[in-house]
């Protein structure tokens, strides 16, 4: 099979796309022929030799990636035989090998396909969707919401732009160029705008007040994230679901500082971030998460953004989502 090793930490070019032996799957487990492989920013940390979370630094050499999705075509040892044929998507948890041809994982991880998800979606929807959809555990917008939404056209970003849409709530939506702010507002969002421009904060005060957001959902960080900060109404619910300013710019100073954190106390602000994830619970949870997550991309609620690269591309597809220059959840085609 074909597959993209990594045999030293650092640069994207590090990636290989090298001939390797074909896997076979062991006790419990199933062989998927991948269709779809995902790409997350995770993995452009690990590949540069930064752990990130409790995800641990992997032994070289090493195929990354997590999200997979395709179709059952080897079982192991202890395997109900009607897996075999059957399109499924599964995250493969801490063991990487995603960016491949071929993937073994444990049965009980896969999720079969229904006929209308394709397989880009579905590796777009076992990761970046179980996210969003823990996110919302924490704050569901209804039609007395304004939400911002900030790197909208990013994988987790666009599912918040059209989850908030479907539940009526008003939409901002903040993205990083014309293109990707044209994307959100293809997406629904009332309000689309260019985060690089300047005044994109005083765009969103002139259309719906000095501080209209109820809700704030960011995964950035930075001055970004402190700008979008500034919008947020007393009451309202800022939620940071990562930082992706430190993992693409590691200088990038992103946490609140103590009188930023104090501001939040005074306005009757709340501040909810990664923590929060520690009180989903552990992998039964996440399993829920991923479920609903297919049966919202099942039910055309969402339609991820995808953006497809070839597998022998890998490299230069970690330097697209590293440059910023990537719509939607970044997504490896064999």
């Amino acid at each position: 099979m074909r597959a993209i090793r990594l045999h030293a930490f650092g640069h994207a070019d590090n990636l290989r796309h090298e001939r390797v032996p074909d896997l076979e799957p062991g006790p419990g487990q199933v062989r998927i022929a991948v269709a779809a492989a995902g790409v997350h920013l995770l993995d452009v940390a690990l590949r540069e030799g930064r752990p990130l979370g409790p995800v641990p630094l992997p032994e070289l050499p090493t195929v990354p990636g997590r999200e997979v999705a395709g179709t059952v075509d080897a079982l192991g040892e202890g395997v109900d035989p009607q897996w075999l044929g059957r399109r499924v998507v599964a995250h493969l948890g801490q063991a990487p090998g995603g960016y491949a041809e071929l993937a073994v994982t444990g049965v009980e991880r896969l999720h079969a396909l229904p006929h209308r998800v394709s397989e880009d979606h579905a590796v777009a929807m076992i990761g970046t969707g179980r996210t969003a959809m823990g996110i919302l555990r924490f704050a569901d917008p209804s039609p007395a919401d304004t939400v911002l939404v900030l790197a909208a056209a990013g994988g987790v970003g666009s599912l918040l732009v059209q989850y908030a849409r479907h539940r009526g709530a008003t939409v901002v939506g903040a993205a990083g160029g014309p293109e990707k702010a044209a994307a959100v507002r293809e997406l629904g969002a009332d309000l689309a705008v260019d985060y690089t421009a300047g005044d994109w904060a005083d765009r969103v005060r002139e259309k719906f007040g000095d501080r209209p957001l109820t809700h704030l959902f960011e995964g950035v960080g930075g001055h970004l994230g402190r700008t979008a900060l500034s919008l947020l109404a007393p009451g309202g619910t800022h939620l940071s679901y990562g930082h992706s300013s430190a993992v693409l710019s590691p200088e990038a100073r992103t946490a609140p500082s103590r009188e930023e954190q104090e501001r939040l106390g005074i306005t009757s602000r709340s501040v909810t971030g990664k923590p929060m994830f520690d009180r989903i619970g552990g992998p039964g949870n996440l399993r829920v998460l991923e479920e609903e997550a297919m049966g919202l991309a099942a039910a055309g609620v969402l339609v991820p953004l995808v953006h497809h690269f070839p597998l022998a591309d890998a490299a230069r597809a970690h330097r697209a989502l590293e440059s910023r220059a990537t719509l939607g959840k970044v997504v490896l085609v064999p």
